[in-house]
């Protein structure tokens, strides 16, 4: 019987064994856990759109024209005639110089002139007597040709004091020194009294027109070839009448009021630099601008017709620093696009490669995102930006060639 009983508890054990390990096998397919959540992103669809291209470089102003004052004959300044920092008119009296030594060279110049002319007709009639008494023999060749001498020297000596004269006219209108050009006139650098020389290296004062009044910008020659290629690619277009007109940007960041035209691009590459000056030209009626002051011009590339903007969020940087996007395929996986970026546009990227229009750019809920990553897009909404799903981290901001505008 004890052999029985043991046969017996030697066949269940391992039926009963088995049967716990199913059951707990069982149970733990039962407590697998649920599938991960889908996760939702907003998303932008990319379209083209006609945008106004523009570069924004810095610049200084410089005066239209400017003139350094010098005296044009040497002697005692008498009277400054002008107040300084004042706006003076072509042909306006600056300064009063000595004229009485000036005055007398005049005079005696034309004292001498006067005697040379009072004896011109009595020598002519000489010289025609004896032009009739030579016919008969009753004066010799020889008295003849003196009287001739004679004359040509005094009409000679008339000719030499009227230039004399002329001369000493001219250095007595230098001693009132004018302004060549109208403008506005800085310090003067001599007071009544002072000696001055003729033609000094020390200017007396200088003018300059500030209406209108020039810009000078520097831009780099690499810009200029990739404008240029752009255009010949037909990526840009040129904006007809509009394209040479250039807005300002003051120091303090307000817009200047009047429009300027883009005169000419320098022909000569500065080697320090690797720029060209282009020289602009903008009214200045209400005296803004003043030479020398730090500005901004807005210049106008071309119009792109099919340019590609994004919000600023929706583009990335891998570790090597190039910027990139994940966009939702058809299969509303997330997918990689490597981009690239020409510049900020009023708070967007505008791209030139790397997207078309219909593609689908994750702008938010990018934190641990990967591509290959099943998402539910939903459309983003500027005025809910932020407080959607999971926003990722701010996008690195890309090295810029110059800012533009629309």
């Amino acid at each position: 019987m004890r052999v029985l009983n043991q046969m017996v508890f030697t066949t269940l054990l391992p039926a009963a064994l088995l049967s716990g390990l199913l059951a707990v096998s069982c149970g733990r397919r039962q407590k697998s856990p649920p599938p991960p959540p889908v996760s939702e992103v907003s998303t932008v669809t990319v379209q083209t759109q006609k945008i106004a291209l523009t570069t924004e470089l810095p610049g200084r102003t410089a005066p239209f024209r400017i003139a350094e004052i010098r005296p044009q004959v040497s002697g005692l300044i008498l009277k400054r005639l002008f107040t300084e920092g004042s706006h003076v008119q072509a042909g306006q009296a600056l300064y009063q110089i000595d004229p009485a030594p000036f005055q007398a060279a005049l005079d005696n110049a034309e004292a001498a002139l006067a005697r040379a002319e009072a004896s011109l007709p009595a020598l002519k009639l000489r010289v025609e007597r004896f032009e009739a008494l030579l016919a008969d023999k009753a004066v010799s060749q020889q008295d003849y040709d003196d009287a001739a001498a004679a004359l040509a020297q005094v009409e000679a000596d008339i000719r030499y004091w009227k230039a004399t004269v002329e001369t000493a006219r001219i250095n007595l209108g230098y001693t009132k020194v004018t302004a060549p050009i109208s403008g506005r006139i800085g310090k003067s650098s001599v007071t009544d009294g002072a000696m001055v020389t003729a033609y000094q290296p020390p200017a007396l004062a200088v003018i300059q027109q500030l209406d209108p009044i020039y810009a000078d910008v520097p831009r780099s020659t690499t810009e200029l070839l990739r404008l240029k290629q752009r255009l010949k690619d037909g990526r840009l277009n040129h904006d007809g009448a509009n394209q040479n007109k250039v807005k300002l940007i003051l120091e303090d960041g307000a817009p200047y009021p009047h429009e300027g035209t883009l005169q000419f691009s320098d022909v000569t590459v500065d080697p320090t630099t690797g720029s060209v000056i282009l020289r602009v030209v903008f009214p200045n009626p209400e005296g803004i601008l003043l030479p020398g002051m730090f500005v901004r011009a807005v210049i106008k590339e071309g119009i792109n017709e099919q340019a590609v903007l994004i919000p600023q969020q929706g583009v990335s940087r891998n570790s090597k620093g190039n910027p990139f996007a994940l966009v939702v395929d058809a299969e509303s996986k997330a997918g990689l696009r490597m981009l690239t970026i020409d510049r900020e546009i009023g708070g967007q990227w505008l791209v030139s490669a790397g997207l078309a229009p219909g593609d689908r750019v994750i702008v938010e809920g990018l934190l641990m995102l990967r591509p290959g990553t099943v998402v539910k897009a939903v459309p983003f909404d500027p005025t809910q930006a932020g407080q959607g799903p999971a926003a990722g981290p701010p996008a690195r901001r890309p090295q810029k060639r110059g800012e533009g505008g629309v």
